[in-house]
């Protein structure tokens, strides 16, 4: 009961500095804890620590309840001075005003950190001080940050790329310009590829973008790239749109697109879209130029460069990190697409290449993390069944969060679920009697891959200092290892990269990181949140530009590693490399988890259900989610309830797979607001059924190995720093 005493304690501190409702919500959340077996009282077996018992059960019989409880934890009302006193005392057993290591379980790792001048002691002042840093284990920050939490200013929202058919070739339509030439889109000569962009003389936004459209012709003729104009209004003049370019300065070829049979081949949705295709037609990025000029804003300069990252992308033969996005302007009105792809049959070389390349490839090929390669026809055809079979059961490209409701916006910016289009023709072509190839020369242009860092070159590269040996078959329990890093200032993170030597060995990684003189363990067994971490797929983190992680100097960093044998033994070393701030950061990124140390999995419990309540103190701007879970975990839920009552889930999981233990990341912050709470819910399958269930037999308790279980909701936020935060 260690844990929760101190997480007890932590939370009387918490609710001495705040309202009298807010004492009362925090006393009940305490006692709610402590009530293991929900039966609304507390009894010596679920608070076995006699003298904390004593305090509580006033009436001496036996049971604490919850009227009993908050007598003791608010006290009545009182000013917040008067309640921090009372609370402290209660705190400060031996009556010396002050709180010592023994008062506190004997937690020295906490004294040390509320103890500001270090003389051992706690004194009401530092408590108060530096309650921020006072947070239990699987509890949330104890208060707001010091400084306002300002909104993020959010510019086009990003999209499912294949959503809006990137990744798919754009037909060879037929176009007649405005000085009366007919084209076709393979006629542009240029030989990287081409950028069509939607304009209109009369759209006020179409307007303000009209010299940075000027501009851009210029840049992509001198990358290799073609420029290619489409207004699709029928109702402006020829001669005002002639006279539009003319004044411009634009030699690029225009079209004015009456009928809008190229705005239709193209899927147009707006006056100022923009789409990149490469030299095969294949439609790479689709959105915003930038994010300068909006509905109802400007801006002096634009913040995000969507179209130009996406030229950087293509002409290094990658993808982009942001492949789509909605563009502001005045709404095109189409028919509805044709249904299959563009009124013929599916083939391998235009449609299912480009469909694997888009969402499989970046991991399947050679030297990726997949197990085989999925970028050549011979290595397709030799597994046409394993990827029907991932694609039906929805296990490959890996997503697991409960579908979007038709209609409903998609709030994660990372979903690498197949689109309803590119699942339905990659099975039409796999369930074909023929599996058609189609032409060779409407293959997609191969891909390239960094060999080293997708993140770019780092500025400090950690590594544990001496390699593990990898048993060829059977268990390995986790390993934990450190390295010490040289810093002689603190650095802020701004991306980071972990790389495992032997990528066939490596399940999971979670980092963390150890301020100097730290004692260093493995601590709190990722229940304290993380500094950084990998599983297949999750290997990397970018921050949004003014976000980062601190790394202070003389740092430690730790790993604990959960490898698994592959029928080689092996030795690996793995590594982190890491990014830093050239200019001072906003905001610091940090991640807390609500944890259930409490668990108790009963055998042979086909859907045991665990869950939990945490209190969310100050409006909690949130970036992404992860859940954490062994292999009996079944499913993983985030819900919300509103301080008016009202519920919402965040995060719906209902098949939670232990192998791909994925991050759900916003495409804008999620704010939460003060006096909500965040209920977590996991189920797990202790059956006979579960083929990973190492015993059925067992009762199954929280441990770090892969035969015990967890249950952590991790939730990466943020919070303001101070103007004047020096990036070193």
């Amino acid at each position: 009961m260690k844990p929760f005493r101190f997480t007890l304690s932590a939370a009387i501190l918490c609710a001495g500095l705040v309202s009298a409702p807010a004492q009362q919500e925090t006393a009940d959340a305490i006692f709610h804890r402590a009530d293991r077996d929900g039966d609304g009282r507390v009894t010596k077996e679920e608070l076995p620590d006699a003298k904390t018992f004593a305090r509580f059960d006033a009436d001496g019989d036996g049971i604490i309840t919850l009227a009993e409880a908050r007598k003791v934890l608010t006290g009545g009302a009182g000013s917040e001075a008067e309640g921090a006193a009372r609370l402290f005392t209660f705190l400060d057993r031996n009556g010396d005003g002050e709180l010592s290591g023994d008062e506190l379980q004997g937690q020295a790792k906490r004294l040390k950190a509320l103890d500001r001048n270090k003389d051992g002691r706690i004194t009401r002042a530092e408590a108060i001080d530096t309650l921020a840093v006072l947070q239990g284990r699987g509890d949330m920050p104890a208060q707001a940050p010091s400084t306002p939490v300002k909104p993020v200013e959010a510019g086009p929202s990003i999209l499912k790329p294949g959503d809006v058919g990137v990744g798919r070739q754009i037909a060879d339509v037929t176009f007649t310009t405005v000085d009366g030439q007919r084209r076709r889109l393979a006629e542009l000569a240029a030989p990287k590829g081409v950028v069509i962009a939607f304009t209109s003389t009369t759209c006020p936004v179409s307007k303000r973008y009209a010299p940075s459209l000027a501009r851009l012709e210029k840049e992509l003729a001198a990358q290799g790239l073609a420029l290619l104009l489409v207004n699709p209004m029928a109702s402006e003049s020829a001669a005002d749109i002639s006279a539009w370019a003319r004044e411009l300065g634009f030699t690029a070829p225009l079209v004015h697109d009456t009928e809008r049979i190229l705005a239709a081949a193209l899927r147009g949705r707006t006056t100022t879209e923009v789409l990149l295709l490469d030299a095969t037609r294949t439609l790479t990025y689709r959105g915003a130029l930038d994010d300068q000029y909006g509905l109802q804003y400007n801006l002096d300069a634009p913040r995000e460069h969507y179209l130009r990252d996406a030229v950087a992308a293509l002409l290094a033969g990658q993808h982009p990190a942001i492949a789509a996005t909605e563009a502001p302007g005045c709404e095109l009105d189409l028919p509805p697409p044709a249904t299959g792809t563009e009124g013929t049959k599916v083939t391998y070389h235009r449609d299912v290449a480009r469909i694997l390349q888009q969402n499989c490839v970046e991991c399947h090929r050679d030297g990726g993390l997949g197990p085989f390669a999925l970028d050549d026809l011979a290595e397709v055809q030799d597994r046409v069944k394993t990827i029907k079979r991932v694609v039906e059961q929805r296990q490959m490209p890996p997503w697991f969060a409960a579908p979007i409701a038709d209609g409903a916006e998609n709030p994660w910016a990372n979903d690498c679920s197949l689109s309803t289009r590119d699942r339905t023709d990659l099975l039409a072509w796999i369930d074909s009697t023929d599996r058609p190839l189609g032409d060779a020369k409407q293959a997609p242009a191969p891909l390239r891959f960094s060999d080293e860092w997708s993140i770019g070159k780092p500025d400090l590269i950690v590594q544990i200092p001496k390699p593990i040996a990898i048993k060829a078959e059977g268990f390995m329990p986790y390993q934990f290892a450190t390295a010490q890093t040289t810093l002689t200032e603190d650095q802020w993170v701004t991306a980071y990269e972990v790389q495992p030597s032997v990528r066939e060995a490596v399940h999971h990684v979670i980092l963390q990181v150890h301020e100097k003189g730290a004692g260093v363990r493995d601590r709190d067994e990722g229940a304290g949140g993380f500094f950084a971490a990998y599983v297949p797929g999750n290997a990397r983190r970018i921050y949004a530009p003014g976000f980062a992680r601190k790394l202070p100097a003389g740092a430690t960093l730790s790993f604990q590693i959960h490898y698994t044998p592959f029928g080689k033994a092996v030795e690996e070393q793995v590594r982190i490399g890491l990014v830093f701030a050239k200019t001072a950061p906003l905001y610091e990124v940090k991640t807390l988890a609500l944890a259930d140390r409490n668990l108790a999995i009963q055998p042979g419990a086909a859907d045991h259900v665990e869950s939990i309540e945490r209190p969310v103190p100050f409006d909690l701007p949130v970036l992404a989610y992860m859940a954490h879970m062994h292999v009996r975990g079944k499913a993983f839920r985030y819900d919300l309830m509103l301080p008016d009552g009202t519920q919402e889930t965040l995060l719906d999981i209902p098949r939670y797979d232990f192998n791909w233990q994925l991050r759900y990341e916003y495409k804008e912050p999620r704010t939460i607001p003060r006096g909500s709470k965040i209920k977590v819910t996991a189920v797990y399958d202790n059956s006979p059924a579960n083929k990973a269930n190492p015993d059925p037999a067992k009762l199954v308790k929280w441990g770090p190995q892969t035969y015990d279980e967890m249950m952590i909701g991790y939730i990466e936020y943020f919070t303001a720093l101070p103007p004047l935060t020096a990036a070193k």
